[in-house]
């Protein structure tokens, strides 16, 4: 350290020879001493320029080399994304800064003003530099995390760029404070007065940030997951969560952007529950007209046992309800009477039993075929089950698959799909 110190002085001390030369070379060849004194600054600072663009690219030349043959030895490629983020190029202008601030003062010894100026911009770059190093890195940081299977899906970005919102208000206030010569503290103490301006202009940032803690705490959306959120017209994959903006790819392969407070404010579907488990829901329902409901007779019966899938069923119904009648003397004249079969109930039985033979279909989770509540467009018959397979294409393909199938066999059973009228009655 003594010894750097010591070459440091010395090559100041040959600056110093240097500039009475020039200055002194100047005056003997009939300049005015003022005008020596410009010329001189004029020539220093060139050479000082100079100077510093050959530092900045041999060093920058040095550590990108460096850096990169490192990468490729290195098992991690976190080095690899120092790299992609200008890591090194940024670090290399800290040494060409160090010899622009520490040999400024022997160029503008002359012209105090212009010294004073230019240290002070000096500084501000220095601050600069500084933040543009931290962002790099935050960003190589980020790129890194994001490999990570445990933090690939979380809104990291939310958090570096609150970090550098306060990084880059606290170097503007440095800044200030530099080029007016005000303590930072109480150039900082004075901002209290417009703390509520701040707050103003910062609205939609504070809101984002505080939105997209609560978003992560509460793991309401990862990166990746497909949400719906009709408001915003978006119905995809989140690509991207910061801190003011949520990134949607909708299916159609367009982008939607969404406030990242909306999520906290608003309501939205998140389909992560399906995607993440065995199956994915079937629930639709066909409208059956109530006038072709009715009881099955002997032939009726007869006729349905040929189907194979309900076949055992109907024999050992029919046997159950014969002799429930035989045993309660029920007057079979009326087909009313006593305990029947009917369309809709064997109907009913038949899908059930087609649900859970069908090879899409997962028997591990709920399957069931059910009656809803009557309506003016007829009685629903729902299915209710999920298919093995998850993926949108495939998933529509197993419904309508089920559906094609159902909605051919109704007439065999004698029933009917509501519609409306096509023409309304003229009388």
């Amino acid at each position: 350290m003594i010894q750097d110190t010591t070459t440091a002085e010395k090559v100041l001390e040959k600056v110093d020879v240097l500039k009475h030369v020039i200055l002194n070379f100047l005056t003997d060849k009939g300049f005015s001493e003022h005008v020596a004194q410009y010329l001189n600054m004029l020539i220093l600072l060139i050479g000082l320029l100079i100077i510093i663009i050959i530092v900045d690219l041999i060093i920058k030349k040095t550590l990108i080399v460096g850096f990169s043959k490192f990468a490729e030895r290195s098992k991690t490629n976190f080095d690899d994304l120092l790299i992609a983020n200008k890591v090194p190029r940024n670090i290399a202008h800290i040494i060409p800064l160090l010899i622009a601030i520490k040999f400024v003062p022997n160029v503008f010894s002359d012209f105090y003003n212009f010294e004073n100026i230019i240290e002070k911009g000096l500084i501000v770059f220095a601050i600069v530099l500084t933040l543009w190093i931290v962002r790099s890195l935050l960003n190589a940081l980020k790129d890194y995390l994001k490999t990570l299977p445990s933090l690939k899906d979380k809104p990291i970005d939310s958090y570096i760029q609150v970090f550098m919102i306060f990084a880059w208000f606290g170097g503007f206030m440095s800044a200030i404070a530099i080029v007016t010569g005000i303590p930072f503290l109480k150039f900082a103490t004075g901002l209290g007065a417009i703390s509520a301006v701040i707050i103003l202009v910062f609205k939609d940032t504070i809101m984002g940030f505080v939105a997209s803690i609560q978003v992560s705490i509460n793991d309401m959306v990862r990166i990746g997951d497909w949400i719906t959120f009709e408001k915003y017209g978006a119905d995809g994959d989140v690509t991207e969560i910061n801190l003011a903006t949520v990134k949607v790819q909708n299916f159609d392969k367009t982008i939607t952007t969404i406030p990242t407070y909306a999520l906290i404010s608003d309501s939205f579907k998140n389909w992560r529950g399906m995607t993440n488990s065995d199956g994915r829901r079937i629930k639709r329902a066909l409208n059956i007209k109530q006038d072709s409901i009715k009881c099955l007779s002997e032939e009726d019966i007869k006729a349905l046992k040929k189907i194979e899938l309900i076949q055992s069923y109907l024999e050992t119904k029919q046997k159950d309800i014969s002799e429930y009648n035989e045993t309660n003397a029920i007057d079979k004249a009326l087909l009313l009477n006593g305990r029947n079969l009917t369309n809709i109930g064997v109907f009913r039985k038949y899908i059930q039993t087609y649900i859970e033979n069908h090879s899409a279909i997962n028997k591990d989770m709920t399957i069931m075929v059910r009656q809803l509540p009557p309506t003016a467009q007829g009685l629903p018959i729902e299915i209710y089950a999920f298919s093995s397979d998850k993926r949108w294409a495939n998933y529509e393909y197993i419904m309508a698959d089920i559906f094609d199938h159902v909605l051919s066999a109704v007439p065999y059973f004698g029933l009917e799909i509501f519609e409306l009228p096509t023409k309304l009655n003229s009388n």
